[in-house]
């Protein structure tokens, strides 16, 4: 036979009901402004990285060879700023050529 054990706080008025913590998500969280970030690698060349970036983020040829430039000397480089699905799409586009990038936000 099972028996049901009462409830701690039920039984005793002394004992406090226990902190109920509750979860809330922020939606406008998606909104704020979100970085794609590109870092340097000896793998690529400054053509492959220029025209993937052209790709991904739709910036003229001059910007992409600024932020080429940029990855190269300083190690990496924010492409692009956005949505989080913004971000999310453009680096899976320059992630077709396995370019190393982090979405920060």
């Amino acid at each position: 036979m099972t028996s049901i054990l009462p409830i701690p706080w039920a039984a005793d008025p002394a004992v406090a009901e226990p902190d109920v913590v509750t979860e809330t998500t922020d939606e406008t969280r998606l909104d704020t402004p979100w970085r794609v970030i590109v870092y340097n690698d000896e793998i690529h060349t400054f053509d492959e990285v220029i025209v993937q970036l052209i790709k991904a983020t739709g910036c003229t040829t001059a910007q992409a060879e600024q932020h080429a430039w940029t990855i190269h000397t300083q190690g990496k480089d924010c492409v692009f700023q956005g949505e989080f699905t913004e971000c999310f799409r453009v680096q899976g586009i320059l992630r077709e050529i396995q370019l190393v990038t982090e979405i920060e936000g």
